[in-house]
């Protein structure tokens, strides 16, 4: 999975799954793709939120080796991301690389056209995610299974 999938799908829910509301504000350190400054109640294995940050803002993997290196001013806050919710994240990136890129009839805002004499209409066609029409986007083809995440 990737984390700017992640980190898209928490914005598009407003939900960052800080569950204690933690954020640590300071200027941080990032050199040779490693965080230098400790973050407390962050372990390994725990995702987690940068915010202020030019190269690096968004959700990452504590230790990851994929940050670039800078110093920035900003928030980090250690998130409490359940595994369903991962689950459902890997399912919607793999929705995504399915249906989602420019040539899908999903991406496509015509779901008919008529020149020259000619006309056609496209299907709506189905998946194992249900009915896929022009315009569908992960959003609404998750819908169900993302409210329960969703904040106000």
């Amino acid at each position: 999975m990737s984390f700017s999938m992640l980190t898209e799908v928490c914005n598009d829910l407003r939900n960052w799954f800080n569950r204690d509301l933690t954020k640590h504000e300071g200027t941080w350190h990032i050199v040779n793709n490693n965080l230098l400054e400790t973050v407390p109640n962050l372990q390994a294995g725990q995702y987690y939120l940068i915010r202020g940050s030019l190269f690096n803002d968004g959700v990452h993997l504590y230790p990851v080796d994929e940050l670039r290196d800078e110093v920035f001013t900003g928030m980090i806050s250690p998130m409490v991301i359940p595994a369903d919710f991962v689950a459902l994240v890997e399912d919607i990136e793999a929705w995504q690389k399915k249906y989602g890129d420019v040539d899908s009839a999903a991406m496509s805002p015509y779901s008919s056209e008529s020149f020259g004499g000619y006309s056609y209409t496209k299907s709506a066609g189905g998946s194992e995610y249900g009915t896929i029409k022009s315009g569908t986007t992960w959003q609404t083809i998750f819908a169900g299974r993302l409210n329960r995440y969703r904040k106000i």
